[in-house]
């Protein structure tokens, strides 16, 4: 795994974090007990500050990133994830923030200033404009995204369920590295 300091900013992990050997972690990062990197993901915080929740998991290929302080961005902007979210293969997420229990799908792109309230799902490959606000409770799809209709009970249920499969598959990582004397 690439854990690796910048501007005397180290990442900081929880808990019980996994991340894959083939990810890279930069910079002023927190990540929250039992959360997961997963392979080729980054999560860059060189220019600003990114913080990432309980439980919640970033697979395969996403990249995270952060705007920096400037006249076009004043103060700059973070990148704020929240507890119990999924963030699918390939996904973009730049200084936006996530609320708790969202689902993002796979190769979905978050922009600068978007927010994703609580218990959101976010489909495969939509586009959150910059500064776009996503209302709790509703599927999004589409580019630009554009809601859908209130999620089912199923579907809210599936936001802990897909959280909670990932801790899960994370810990049977963790215990392999473990057993393998893998350092982690």
């Amino acid at each position: 795994m690439a854990i690796r300091s910048f501007h005397h900013h180290t990442p900081i992990l929880g808990k019980n974090v996994y991340i894959d050997e083939a990810a890279l972690v930069l910079g002023d990062v927190k990540i929250g007990d039992d959360s997961s990197i997963w392979p080729m993901t980054v999560v860059r915080g060189d220019i600003h500050k990114i913080r990432i929740g309980c439980r919640t998991n970033i697979q395969d290929g996403s990249v995270l990133h952060v705007t920096h302080d400037s006249q076009y961005s004043p103060g700059g902007q973070p990148l704020i994830i929240g507890d119990d979210v999924t963030v699918g293969h390939k996904s973009i997420l730049h200084a936006c923030q996530i609320g708790n229990q969202c689902l993002i799908g796979m190769g979905a792109i978050i922009l600068d200033g978007a927010i994703i309230e609580d218990r959101v799902m976010v489909g495969a490959n939509a586009l959150v404009s910059s500064g776009k606000k996503l209302e709790s409770g509703y599927l999004y799809l589409g580019s630009p995204a554009k809601v859908v209709r209130k999620l089912t009970d199923e579907e809210l249920n599936f936001l802990n369920y897909s959280a909670q499969s990932y801790v899960d598959l994370k810990n049977q990582h963790l215990l392999k590295e473990e057993i393998s004397g893998e350092q982690h």
